[in-house]
């Protein structure tokens, strides 16, 4: 959510922001918004106008009724009664209008950074750099699923009498391989410098709307029946609730966290051969990173947790490759994106496995999370999240990459004391 003094101010900047969007459906929303924010205006200024006069008024008739002057006293009071009646309907104004302005501002989109290349969908994004060589063995490579059934890893018929599809049993060495990464992302962003936690796992409607679009909500979240409750599709979003409504001292920032939760997302609209297996599902774990710091140093620690991503695979030698997210690929909340894929040697070709992404103060003006410096001025945070490994698709890009001739998959040195000192899956 953009500022409302910067959309007033700023009108074109916002509209040009629309259509850098390709959502020129909103733009009337701007002038919408101008108008009942006026009008909010308005009424703010007569109601204020009124409080100054009744506080006036409450003297005046005090000293009125000590001058014994019992009559102009009384003919005040009756003033005093129709301010009041004018005073209750304008406070009902204020409230209704204002509500109105913040589901409007809810829709229209963040400001996008200048740098982002201007594009309709995720076809016109832009690749940045490759790390690592991408290599396609002279051997078949199987589909994910069937190397996994190799090892008697993985059980989907099971789940879908279970649960249905999108779900998966994972168990013997493919469980542990899945465990043993999730630990060393662990591990990898610990001794980065970030605090480790375990977030709820549901949240409260109030936070998914400070940290989501609308449009996100309605294809991501799971709604817990009866009660105000949703299941994260992300841990960030509890990672950045935590700090609802909280005043920061400068002084305690950046607070960097790395987090570990199942995510449950609905996947609407997900389709096609790759949606097979376990690259598209509606369980599954991940490993995050979150940050919040101060404005002035967002774009330094974006440009530090993408980086952290791709160190991570390459020490478990999986070539990958940086994305920049075009302008229509950008959810409505973010400043700025950037996705991580890996290679992959049977489609020959990157798939995705991280996005890290720089929200501004969009999530901490929802959420109303400020921060206050040492001299007492306050401001809104600036909000980054990134994935540090998320293990179904993980497993894919491992499997492919690692994998032998002879049907063994190798295991890197950095993941050999979470697998018992395995160097091989046999």
């Amino acid at each position: 959510m953009i500022d409302i003094k910067f959309l007033r101010e700023h009108p074109d900047i916002v509209k040009q922001n629309i259509k850098n969007k390709f959502q020129d459906h909103k733009l009337p929303l701007v002038d919408q918004v101008i108008e009942l924010d006026a009008q909010s205006r308005a009424a703010q200024q007569e109601a204020d106008e009124l409080r100054r006069q009744r506080n006036v008024i409450s003297k005046q008739i005090g000293v009125l009724m000590g001058q014994g002057k019992r009559e102009e006293a009384m003919a005040l009071k009756e003033q005093v009664a129709k301010n009041a009646a004018r005073l209750t309907e304008l406070e009902g104004q204020e409230t209704e209008l204002a509500a109105k302005v913040k589901e409007i501002m809810m829709v229209i989109p963040n400001i996008i950074d200048p740098s982002v290349p201007i594009g309709k969908d995720d076809s016109e994004n832009v690749e940045l750099e490759r790390f690592g060589e991408p290599v396609v063995p002279d051997f078949e490579i199987p589909y994910h699923t069937e190397i996994m059934e190799r090892f008697n890893g993985i059980d989907l018929d099971a789940a879908r009498k279970v649960a249905g599809n999108g779900f998966y049993y994972l168990q013997g060495d493919i469980a542990r391989l899945h465990s043993a990464v999730t630990a060393y992302a662990r591990d990898f962003m610990i001794d980065k410098g970030f605090t480790y936690c375990i977030p709820p796992f549901m949240i409260r409607s109030n936070v998914v709307t400070g940290v989501m679009s609308f449009d996100e909500m309605d294809a991501m979240m799971y709604k817990i029946e009866g009660e105000d409750l949703y299941l994260i599709g992300t841990s960030e979003h509890s990672m950045i609730g935590r700090f609802i409504g909280e005043l920061l001292e400068e002084d305690e920032l950046p607070k960097t966290l790395t987090s570990y939760s199942p995510c449950f997302r609905k996947e609407k609209g997900a389709h096609g051969i790759e949606e097979r297996g376990v690259y598209r599902i509606h369980q599954f774990e991940k490993q995050e990173m979150i940050v919040v710091c101060r404005p002035e140093e967002s774009p330094m620690w974006y440009d530090r947790l993408w980086n952290y991503t791709v160190e991570l695979f390459r020490s478990m030698d999986i070539p990958v490759r940086t994305l920049e997210c075009c302008s229509g690929d950008l959810a409505d909340l973010k400043v700025k994106s950037l996705d991580v894929e890996a290679w992959s040697p049977r489609q020959q070709k990157y798939f995705e496995v991280g996005s890290c992404s720089n929200l501004g103060d969009a999530q901490a003006r929802r959420l109303q999370i400020r921060v206050k410096d040492a001299d007492g001025n306050k401001y809104f945070a600036h909000t980054l999240n990134n994935t540090v490994v998320a293990p179904p698709r993980m497993l894919i890009a491992f499997l492919e990459n690692n994998l032998n001739e002879d049907g063994t998959v190798s295991i890197p040195k950095v993941l050999q004391p979470y697998m018992g000192g395995k160097t091989k899956l046999e």
